[in-house]
C-alpha cells in the first residue's frame, strides 16, 4: 500500500478526529457528512450496513467503524493508521487529566465552553436518522421493526444485551420474507485473517493468567498486571458503548474494593475515588473522539501513587487494553462477514438489521433528549432546543462542513457564559 496516495484521505481523519464531540451519538452523523456527503470515500449504504455489523461486536463501536472505513479505503495497514490517528488525541487528553486532577485535587473543573455540544450532537443524531430511514425504511415489515427496535430501545437503554439481541430478532423477522439476492458481480473475497481472532484469544488468556499470578503472589508491580486485564476483559465484552462500561468500571474500582475480603490487601487492590471517577467521565464526554478513552484516564488514577513514571504507563496500559480487543474482532470478523452476504438468510436479515439500527438511532435521539431541561422552559433548555435544530438544518440543506458547526457551538457556549 502507498501512503502517500491516501493523504488525502487521512488529513480529513484527523479532522474529523480533532472535531468528533458529542460521543458516539454524534459520530455517526458527522461520518455520514464528512465522509459519505463531502468525500465520497464510502457510499451510505455502506456506513449503514457497516454500522449495523459493528453493533454486533462488542467494543468501541465508533472506534470499530472509523476502522472499517479506513480497511475499505486501503486495508488492513491504512485501518490501523486510521485506528491510530483517531484514538491517539482523546486517550492524551484523557490522560493528561489524570494528571491534572492527582495535581489539583477536587479543584472544579469548568465545562461552561461544552454547554452547547450535547444539544449539537442530539442535532447530528438527528440528521443521521432521517438519512437513515431514507435507505432502510422501504416497506411495512422494516417500519414495524423500527417503531418496535425505538420502542424497546428507548424503555431500556442501559441495558447492554438489548442492541445485539434486537439485530438478531429484526434479522430472523425479515428471514421470513421471500427477498432474493440480486444478479452480482463475482468478487473475489478478501482473505480471513486467523491471526487476529488466535491473538485475541492468546491475549486474553496470557493476560488472565498474568493477573491472577500477579495476585495470588503479590508482585510488587501486580496493578499493572491487574490493569491491563481489567480492561482487555471490559473491550471484549462491553456491548452497548461507554454508557455500559461506567458501570462495570465503578463496579470494578469502586464497589469490590469496599468487600471485607479485600480489607487485608487494601494497599494492591485497585481503587478509584467514585467522584473522580465521574469527573473523568463527565470530561471525557466533553472532549472530540472516543467515550473508551477514559480508560487512559482511569489507569493513570489507578497507578498515580506509584509516581509519575508508572502514572504514565497506566494511561497507555489503559488505553491499549481497552482498544486491541475491538481492533482485533473487527478485523477478524468483518472479512467473515463480508462472505456471509452471499447467502440468502444472510442477505435478508440484513435488511432487518438495518431497520434495527435506524429504530435505535430514533431512540438514542429521544433518550437524549432527556438532558436538555424543556419542561424548565429557561433560557438555556430555549437556546438548546434551537441549537439542535439549527445543526439539523445546516447538515441538512447546507455545505457547511461539520468542523464547523462544532466550532460554531463552543464559540457560542463561551460567548453565552461570559
Amino acid at each position: 500500500m502507498t501512503i502517500l496516495r491516501h493523504i488525502p484521505f487521512l488529513k480529513e481523519v484527523v479532522l474529523y478526529t480533532l472535531t468528533a464531540f458529542g460521543g458516539p451519538q454524534g459520530h455517526f452523523g458527522m461520518m455520514l457528512k464528512t465522509f459519505v456527503k463531502k468525500h465520497r470515500y464510502i457510499s451510505e449504504e455502506e456506513l449503514v450496513e457497516y454500522y449495523s455489523f459493528c453493533q454486533l461486536l462488542p467494543g468501541a463501536s465508533s472506534t470499530q467503524l472509523i476502522t472499517l472505513i479506513g480497511y475499505k479505503r486501503g486495508g488492513v495497514s491504512l485501518a490501523v493508521i486510521t485506528l491510530l490517528i483517531w484514538i491517539t488525541p482523546a486517550c492524551i487528553l484523557m490522560g493528561a487529566l489524570s494528571f491534572l486532577l492527582t495535581s489539583f485535587q477536587h479543584q472544579e473543573l469548568s465545562n461552561n465552553i461544552f454547554t452547547f455540544i450535547q444539544p449539537m450532537a442530539i442535532g447530528f443524531l438527528a440528521y443521521a436518522a432521517v438519512r437513515a430511514f431514507g435507505i432502510s425504511i422501504h416497506n411495512l415489515i422494516t417500519q414495524i421493526i423500527m417503531l418496535v427496535a425505538m420502542a424497546a430501545t428507548y424503555l431500556m437503554f442501559k441495558t447492554p444485551w438489548i442492541f445485539p439481541l434486537l439485530i438478531i430478532a429484526g434479522g430472523i423477522a425479515t428471514n421470513f420474507s421471500s427477498k432474493r439476492i440480486p444478479a452480482q458481480e463475482k468478487v473475489k473475497p478478501k482473505q480471513i485473517r486467523w491471526t487476529n481472532i488466535w491473538l485475541f484469544v492468546i491475549i486474553f488468556l496470557i493476560a488472565g493468567a498474568l493477573s491472577e499470578t500477579a495476585r495470588k503472589q503479590e508482585w510488587p508491580n501486580r496493578k499493572a498486571f491487574n490493569l491491563f486485564e481489567n480492561f482487555y476483559r471490559f473491550g471484549s465484552f462491553v456491548f452497548g458503548g461507554g454508557d455500559v462500561l461506567l458501570p462495570m468500571m465503578l463496579d470494578q474500582y469502586v464497589a469490590r474494593p469496599t468487600e471485607p475480603r479485600f480489607a487485608d490487601s487494601s494497599k494492591q487492590v485497585i481503587k478509584i475515588e467514585k467522584t473522580d471517577l465521574l469527573t473523568g467521565y463527565g470530561m471525557v464526554r466533553a472532549i472530540p473522539g472516543p467515550v473508551f478513552s477514559v480508560a487512559s484516564f482511569a489507569g493513570g488514577m489507578v497507578l498515580e501513587k506509584q509516581g509519575k513514571d508508572m502514572q504514565l504507563l497506566g494511561c497507555v496500559i489503559g488505553s491499549i487494553a481497552i482498544f486491541l480487543p475491538s481492533a482485533l474482532l473487527v478485523l477478524f470478523f468483518f472479512p467473515v462477514w463480508q462472505y456471509l452476504k452471499k447467502y440468502v438468510v444472510v442477505y435478508r436479515a440484513i435488511e432487518g438489521i438495518n431497520a434495527v439500527v435506524v429504530g435505535v438511532m430514533w431512540a438514542a435521539t429521544l433518550y437524549l433528549l432527556h438532558d436538555i431541561p424543556l419542561a424548565d422552559f429557561n433560557k438555556t433548555s430555549i437556546i438548546s432546543m434551537l441549537v439542535i435544530v439549527t445543526t439539523f438544518i445546516l447538515l441538512r440543506y447546507t455545505k457547511v462542513p461539520a468542523p464547523f458547526i462544532v466550532l460554531g457551538c463552543l464559540f457560542f457556549g463561551w460567548v453565552f457564559h461570559s
